[in-house]
């Protein structure tokens, strides 16, 4: 019985420190969107009925074939920088949390932005050298990654 409990500890801790750095809504990774569908350049919300745990987040899905291709390779839809804008990520190393409409596929890998009155940061990302945004995105994700 107690290893039982031992290992429930250790399961519970690896799926909490692996959540952490992925923005979510109510449990729910990229306000519900799906993140399937965002390859296909249309953002679309995802259903209650259609959903996958992926790393002790969830996922909904508009489709089940979304979902079907997400159970085969998630780490192929799951966005960069656990879902929270790029840009922000990039130029200070921040979270912030997203429009789920805001996007761009770049390299076969999904961004997210912030998107909300005057401030698009999805154009900013484009008007400021992507390319280098990315660069110091990947590098300063990593410390959150590394705590």
């Amino acid at each position: 019985m107690r290893s039982i409990l031992v290992l429930l500890l250790l399961v519970t801790s690896a799926v909490t420190s692996q959540n952490k750095n992925v923005n979510t809504k109510k449990g729910v990774a990229v306000n519900g969107y799906d993140v399937v569908a965002y390859f296909d350049n249309e953002p679309k919300e995802g259903l209650n009925d259609l959903t996958q745990v992926y790393e002790g987040v969830t996922y909904k899905f508009s489709i089940k074939n979304n979902l079907d291709k997400f159970i085969k390779n998630p780490k192929k839809y799951i966005p960069e920088y656990g879902g929270y804008c790029a840009y922000a990520i990039g130029l200070k190393g921040k979270k912030v949390s997203i429009n789920p409409e805001t996007f761009e596929i770049r390299d076969g890998k999904l961004y997210l932005f912030y998107n909300k009155g005057k401030t698009n940061t999805l154009d900013l990302w484009l008007k400021n050298n992507p390319e280098k945004l990315q660069k110091q995105a990947d590098k300063n994700w990593q410390k959150f990654i590394n705590k």
